[in-house]
């Protein structure tokens, strides 16, 4: 029989747009809990009209947003029974409420965090900024790129040329993560307590978490890490290398005994461990170019898929650098069966199984909704 899964009974309302909130609230969906989107009438969530590529609906849409319901209120509708009232209601029997609106938005619609916990004593609030709500940024405006900016990301990613942003949108990521778990968290203290509370996640800081190692590294090293493109900016050899027949292996040395390993079992130089240019990480950082042409000549004669083999039998880690087709068509995903069907209003779409997995339990991992989809049974069950 499948485990239960663990926050059914659990009701969120989520006043919110684009990735980071959104992203923190389908984790709470895919676990169960009842999750509730406030959406603009008409358009809904501006991430809807990003693209059109999924059946004629948003790729960050159909990401961030499946196992919710959709309710269109126009918030700015106070009228007795209007809008306003039904988003009241609904916070009444809420036990959590996220949202990521523009600086000061919540606070002048009457939904700061202190406001209503105020008033629902076991509600637990979670606002989602971009640099918090204090300090001269409280009511500076940024996206995700912005973010990535102002932590440095861009100017430790990319190569000598210039500087590079991420692919996918990690500001919005962490700062999703970061509520997810604060929400998590709230949950169990209220579990001990009866009481809510309130907290707050900043992209800014989410994402300055991340930057702990380049952060250090300059700090107390004097010079940041050198932008090194696909390799890694302070070990080596961590990067990709060409096989004799094109193909790229990237391979990843972590410490003496696998530097060893490479050079015996690999490549049939042992003669390289011996080298004084290459003797500690720092040495073959000092001499990466030279290394890598070492490396380079010895796979030149080999085949990727030999390559590969070789560093699979000697343990030292590898992969090779697939594109979003591979990816999709990864073996360890089919073969871990990972791949699900998820409803939407363009028709059944393919996505991944969320990552903690516990046996005997599966994620909810329910329908993406049209905007308002949900809006008259809501409202019916709130008697409005």
């Amino acid at each position: 029989m499948p485990l239960p899964l663990p926050l059914a009974g659990v009701t969120v309302v989520a006043l919110e747009q684009a990735v980071a909130a959104p992203f923190a609230t389908r984790q709470l969906a895919d676990l169960g809990a009842r999750v509730i989107k406030v959406e603009r009438p008409g358009e809904g969530d501006f991430a809807r009209a990003y693209d059109g590529v999924v059946l004629g609906q948003s790729s960050h849409f159909v990401w961030l947003n499946r196992g919710k319901e959709s309710i269109a209120l126009d918030l700015k509708d106070d009228r007795a029974g209007g809008d306003r009232a039904v988003l009241d209601r609904l916070l009444e029997r809420a036990d959590v409420f996220v949202q990521n609106l523009a600086p000061g938005a919540a606070e002048r619609l009457g939904l700061g965090a202190e406001e209503l916990t105020a008033r629902h004593g076991r509600l637990i609030v979670c606002g989602i900024s971009d640099y918090g709500t204090s300090g001269p940024y409280r009511d500076k405006k940024a996206y995700d790129l912005l973010v990535q900016c102002e932590a440095g990301l861009p100017s430790i990613t990319g190569g000598p040329d210039g500087p590079a942003k991420a692919g996918i949108a990690v500001a919005d990521i962490a700062a999703g993560m970061y509520a997810f778990t604060g929400v998590l968290t709230a949950l169990y203290e209220r579990e001990h307590t009866g009481r809510g509370g309130r907290f707050e996640v900043s992209m800014l800081e989410a994402l300055g978490e991340w930057m702990g190692f380049p952060y250090y590294w300059t700090q107390y090293g004097g010079v940041p890490p050198v932008r090194s493109g696909a390799r890694h900016a302070t070990i080596a050899p961590y990067g990709p290398f060409a096989a004799g027949d094109g193909g790229n292996v990237f391979l990843a040395v972590q410490n003496q005994r696998e530097w060893g390993v490479l050079c015996r079992d690999v490549l049939d130089r042992p003669d390289l461990e011996k080298d004084a240019r290459y003797a500690t990480n720092p040495d073959r950082l000092a001499h990466r170019a030279a290394l890598e042409d070492e490396i380079t000549a010895a796979f030149g004669g080999m085949t990727t898929d030999q390559v590969v083999a070789r560093l699979d039998a000697a343990g030292i880690a590898n992969a090779l650098l697939r594109d979003m087709a591979g990816f999709a068509g990864h073996p360890q995903l089919a073969a871990r069966d990972r791949w699900r069907e998820v409803d939407s209003p363009g028709g059944p779409l393919r996505a991944l199984l969320p990552p903690v997995t516990v046996p005997g339990r599966e994620a909810a991992m329910g329908a993406i909704p049209a905007v308002d989809e949900h809006g008259a049974a809501i409202r019916a069950e709130l008697g409005l």
